[in-house]
């Protein structure tokens, strides 16, 4: 599966390296270039600097034709955010899930309705 995370933190860094060893493809979207380095140093995997609700970085991530997007930067409101211009960047709908880890307001993940989002 294409898999893109948002967020290199303890959370993404983690998924990052679960999932890439499921073989999974899986690209890492942070803002911080050191934290990405390190990560890809460790791990098969593809990192993009940048914001990840900006589409541009979307974009160059993949986000097109990702089967899963996970959202786990520290801030839940980019984390909604990122996974609301995911869904509208999709050349199709997401044959997994857009998600988004919400620490503030949920205690569990929050997967997204393509469909909510996209009659916005």
């Amino acid at each position: 599966m294409k898999i893109i995370i948002l967020g290199a933190g303890q959370v993404g860094a983690t998924l990052a390296e679960h999932l890439a060893d499921e073989k999974n493809d899986i690209t890492v979207i942070d803002e911080h270039a050191a934290t990405l380095k390190r990560l890809q140093e460790r791990l098969d995997l593809r990192t993009v600097l940048g914001h990840g609700a900006h589409p541009s970085t979307l974009m160059n991530a993949g986000a097109e034709d990702a089967d899963m997007l996970i959202a786990v930067t520290d801030s839940d409101e980019i984390n909604m955010l990122a996974c609301s211009v995911a869904l509208r960047c999709l050349k199709r709908p997401p044959k997994s899930a857009v998600c988004a880890l919400l620490t503030t307001s949920r205690s569990k993940p929050a997967c997204l309705n393509p469909a909510l989002f996209l009659s916005m």
